[in-house]
């Protein structure tokens, strides 16, 4: 997963990748070569007391120095820039992918493993690809080099190589093995830790309120002390790792030193040539460590890739139609024909064989007890969901047929939750339609009942709002939420539920500056309170995901045992009457 993720997102690269591989190469390179020079100053310089060999060659050395100084910092940089350019590429692809998924695909994964497959699993791979192009891509070179270098100086020294390399690589592979399952458990604590706190930080009201602060630190330190251990036991497998290699390395150290003054004592070797046989086995060795540190990174990146491709190879139910409609000819009408929908994995459908039919300048209600699947019917008309079986109909044509943008301009959702994004009020009222005038803005919200408040507020129209909404109290939201939708002005209208918050003073109010607003528009009102519904002009009742009755108030009172329970259960006799 993780090459395959590497290969889609590093295509667009390869031309600063060549550079930067050609500027390891002579950096290397150029490191390589040092060793050999100061070999040969000792040998033909130092020894032979030849001062102007010593300084023409030092003078060599600086300038190799200086050129891989030059090359480094050149191939840093373009290894950054290609690495932080490709993170960005793969947090667009999944926020692109996310905005793709319908409702299926979040609950599928959850709010708190996407942000952080989109943050955190980006991030390792990011740093993974930064330590290649700054690392790993040296550290063959390195290593092949100073092996054919070690060679040229004395063959019969180098066989230590022969055992020294497949001990480190023997080392580093057993630990790469068990630090791959040990960050797959990282990983998925990280989520569970992101899912606790994002609860308790959304529903801190809540927990103040019953008094939980207690239960809800146990619960929380467990899934953090989960993580802890996970992550110490992770760290020390890593921390074995390095004290392993450089273990290897010192014992190489006094092995070369040992056989090498062996060597020199018997005339079949040079002092300088087993000074320059020690660089290379450092290098060789430092090859080997940079190796072993990017190994140590690869097992938790190839499974923070694995969760992001997860996501990217997620396809949404909600296709996009491939010859969508772009121009309707009817205008406001809404049917559903025997649609049904069930979730993956679900026994028992939400909604099965829902007949309805909403026509422009009337109000279709719809009414049922909690779970009757009265949300998810509203869902299926702007796509958050699609039917599993039957059809939903704008204006006579399928809506998996029409274009998604005019679909969306057809359609206004005003959600069970309202829910504003950061910014001010002006900008959350133009968030379906940015070219909406200031006196548009004043009128959606003076039709909503929020003008008041609104007014009140020192920066008006552009005072600001807290993420969700959060500086508003529940009814506040509901009616900014609202006036967001009537700025849009579609021909469908559908509130899910939207009046809840409100008082029956305010929702009488807004119900008829409504009416008026909405006169030639659809309108699809769900509610649980029946004083929001009773004047509508078509009441659908939903009982288990099925339509139980259809009329008129006074209809259904008199023959739909159904309703006149909900009524009832919320009005008297004589009021509901």
């Amino acid at each position: 997963m993780l090459i395959r993720l590497l290969k889609a997102h590093l295509g667009p690269y390869k031309q600063p990748i060549a550079v930067l591989v050609l500027l390891q190469l002579i950096a290397t390179i150029a490191a390589l070569y040092l060793p050999t020079l100061n070999a040969d100053i000792i040998d033909s310089g130092v020894i032979k007391g030849d001062t102007g060999y010593i300084v023409k060659t030092g003078g060599l050395m600086i300038a190799v120095t200086v050129a891989q100084v030059i090359c480094s910092v050149g191939a840093t940089f373009f290894g950054a820039r290609t690495a932080m350019a490709m993170g960005r590429d793969i947090r667009a692809s999944v926020f692109d992918r996310v905005q793709r998924f319908s409702g299926r695909e979040l609950g599928q994964f959850g709010a708190p493993s996407l942000i952080t497959r989109t943050t955190n699993d980006v991030q390792q791979v990011q740093m993974l690809v930064l330590m290649t192009f700054t690392l790993m891509v040296m550290a063959p070179i390195m290593c092949v080099g100073g092996i054919i270098m070690a060679l040229n100086q004395d063959v019969p020294l180098s066989g230590l190589l022969v055992v020294l390399v497949p001990l480190l690589g023997a080392i580093v592979t057993v630990l790469v093995r068990k630090l791959r399952p040990a960050f797959r458990g990282m990983q998925t604590r990280i989520d569970v830790v992101n899912r606790i706190l994002r609860e308790q930080i959304t529903g801190i009201r809540v927990i103040r309120a019953f008094v939980k602060d207690g239960h809800e630190k146990q619960r929380f330190g467990g899934a953090n002390d989960d993580l802890t251990e996970v992550s110490l036991r992770t760290g020390r497998l890593m921390a074995f790792m390095f004290p392993a290699v450089m273990s290897v390395v010192n014992i190489s150290s006094v092995a070369v030193i040992w056989f090498g003054a062996q060597r020199i004592a018997s005339g079949g070797m040079q002092i300088g040539a087993l000074t320059a046989f020690l660089s290379y086995l450092m290098q060789i060795l430092m090859s080997v460590m940079m190796a072993t540190f990017m190994f140590m990174m690869v097992p938790r990146a190839e499974v923070c890739a694995e969760r992001i491709v997860e996501v990217l190879d997620t396809d949404t139910s909600v296709l996009p139609p491939t010859a969508p409609v772009t121009e309707l000819r009817a205008h406001g009408h809404l049917e559903l024909r025997g649609a049904d929908f069930r979730y993956p994995g679900a026994e028992a459908s939400v909604l099965r064989g829902i007949d309805l039919t909403a026509r422009p300048g009337e109000i279709t209600a719809v009414i049922g007890s909690t779970g009757s699947g009265k949300t998810t019917l509203l869902g299926l008309v702007p796509r958050l969901f699609d039917v599993t079986d039957g059809e939903v109909l704008v204006n006579g044509v399928d809506v998996r047929e029409l274009d998604a943008a005019l679909l969306s301009r057809t359609v206004g959702l005003v959600p069970q939750k309202p829910y504003l994004f950061s910014g001010t009020i002006a900008s959350n009222l133009r968030y379906g339609r940015p070219d909406a005038s200031e006196d548009e803005l004043w009128a959606a919200l003076a039709t909503a009942q929020a003008k008041d408040f609104v007014e009140k507020l020192d920066l008006g129209l552009e005072a600001p709002v807290a993420q969700g909404g959060s500086n508003f109290s529940g009814g506040q939201r509901q009616r900014l939420a609202i006036a967001r939708t009537l700025v849009r002005k579609p021909e469908i209208y559908l509130f899910d539920d939207s009046f809840s918050a409100l008082d029956y003073a305010t929702d009488a109010r807004l119900r008829a500056a409504l009416a008026a607003e909405t006169a030639e528009a659809t309108v699809v009102i769900v509610a649980q309170r029946v004083s929001t519904i009773r004047e509508a002009d078509r009441i659908i009742v939903l009982d288990e995901g099925a339509v139980v009755g259809t009329g008129t108030h006074h209809e259904l009172m008199a023959d739909n045992p159904t309703y006149r329970e909900i009524v009832l259960s919320q009005l008297t006799e004589q009021e509901a009457a």
